[in-house]
């Protein structure tokens, strides 16, 4: 008996056994996320992809690189969806968008759909994640996502060592490095040890690095910027520490037929449609320079006068209001008083200033800054907007945190902050679950497509 696996994109699978097929995290968007493209570079045939016949999909977690809207509007309504998730609100929108089976998940919990049995496994951020075992054909298949596995979970998966496979993210993306690039720490040149220790663990017998690559706008520095780790990397330094295993690299389309003897490729997926060289890999630059945000904020275009006044409604007062409503974090940087600067630049490269004074829950707007600055936020215009109203992520957004010197009593006083702390970051983010999803519903909504 053989298991066929297919990579959709990103960290989405399609498996395929006696005829009965089950895909992951389903994305068939390229840009995904809003403004994620696709590296190496791939499109869909959304005719196709009507037509399948799934007989489940597993949605590992909310992010919207996993669960997006307007991906699962291609599927048959009548497709059981399984997924990992906390909070309500998520599942209500999927049964309004048309989907009569829809379920949650739970950890350790299988869920049998013909040959496969499918569980969920406790990953190390629990609230927000999930991983997958597969087991299917005298099969062991461990989707790792792109979580990390907790320590209770690896007790538990070493007993079904060695796998035949782990689907592996391989990359250390440093999504959070960019929003402070002057002050963030290098990248390590080498696998983190804990990877390397784990898979050891699991002892399989094929690794595919998972988890994609992608590239933003041409001119975006991002490009050279995320990631660190290449495919040759992690196959040179995965197969150097566990000489039995051999990394298989799946990109976007491709298939491969999986026994308890070998692997061999099959026939690719006649609905993920690459475009141009497959086998490219991220070209990572440590030494490369941000440019400024003002400068960034140049490639967007204008916004309209109502877009531009409902961002600038926040910043004197929408913002505030958030601000005040949320908990502050422990040991938050801002329990002490601190003097923020928020500048939002326009397609002009204009740049409006913002200064409030923040201590603990409290937060007033200042017309004037009378105090040293102790933290300071810059955004595009147009971005500021899309976070606001289309539920854009903070990946894509271009927001710089901290980047000047301040005084030296500053200094080291930043030097214990959390960058995640920045009050823009928490007032958009923190209680904003699923407002990727509820944009996205709105929109097909408005579409009126009816539920198929």
């Amino acid at each position: 008996m053989t298991l066929k696996i297919s990579r959709i994109l990103h960290a989405g699978y399609v498996f395929e056994c006696e005829q009965t097929l089950i895909a992951f995290d389903t994305i068939f968007e390229n840009p995904f996320s809003r403004n994620c493209h696709a590296f190496p570079d791939v499109r869909f045939d959304h005719a196709q992809i009507r037509e399948l016949k799934l007989a489940a999909v597993f949605i590992s977690h909310f992010h919207d690189d996993h669960c997006s809207l307007e991906s699962l509007d291609l599927l048959y309504r009548g497709t059981p969806i399984y997924l990992y998730c906390l909070f309500d609100e998520l599942f209500a929108m999927l049964r309004e968008l048309g989907f009569v089976n829809v379920q949650p998940l739970r950890v350790n919990q299988p869920v049998r759909v013909g040959p496969f049995e499918v569980i969920p496994r406790e990953a190390l951020d629990a609230d927000v994640d999930s991983m997958f075992q597969v087991r299917a054909a005298g099969l062991n298949v461990l989707n790792v996502v792109d979580s990390w596995i907790s320590p209770d979970a690896l007790t538990e998966l070493a007993k079904f060592a060695p796998w035949d496979m782990v689907l592996w993210p391989f990359q250390t993306m440093r999504e959070i490095a960019v929003l402070s690039p002057s002050r963030a720490e290098p990248a390590a040149p080498t696998l983190p040890e804990d990877w390397l220790e784990e898979l050891a663990v699991l002892d399989p017998r094929y690794v595919v690095p998972s988890s994609c690559q992608f590239v933003q706008e041409p001119w975006s520095w991002y490009n050279q910027a995320f990631f660190p780790i290449t495919y040759r990397q992690f196959q040179r330094e995965v197969e150097a520490a566990l000489p039995k295993a051999r990394v298989v690299r799946l990109n976007p389309s491709v298939s491969m037929l999986l026994d308890r003897d070998s692997i061999r490729p099959a026939a690719p997926l006649g609905w993920v449609l690459p475009v141009g060289e497959q086998d490219v890999d991220y070209q990572y630059r440590a030494d490369l320079a941000a440019p400024s945000t003002a400068s960034i904020a140049c490639r967007f275009p204008a916004l309209t006068a109502a877009q531009t006044e409902l961002v600038l409604a926040y910043c004197q007062a929408g913002l505030l209001d958030k601000y005040r409503e949320m908990e502050l974090p422990e040991d938050s940087y801002f329990e002490s008083p601190r003097l923020w600067r928020l500048s939002v630049y326009d397609h002009a490269g204009a740049g409006r200033h913002f200064h409030y004074r923040l201590e603990g829950d409290a937060i007033e707007r200042l017309e004037q800054a009378a105090e040293p600055l102790a933290w300071t936020t810059e955004i595009p215009l147009a971005k500021l907007y899309a976070g606001l109203a289309l539920g854009e992520s903070l990946t894509s957004m271009y927001m710089r945190i901290n980047d000047v010197v301040f005084g030296a009593e500053i200094e080291a006083q930043l030097a214990a902050a959390d960058v995640l702390d920045d009050p823009l970051i928490r007032c958009l983010f923190n209680d904003g679950f699923a407002a990727y999803q509820a944009a996205q519903l709105r929109r097909l909504k408005q579409r009126g497509r009816p539920a198929g």
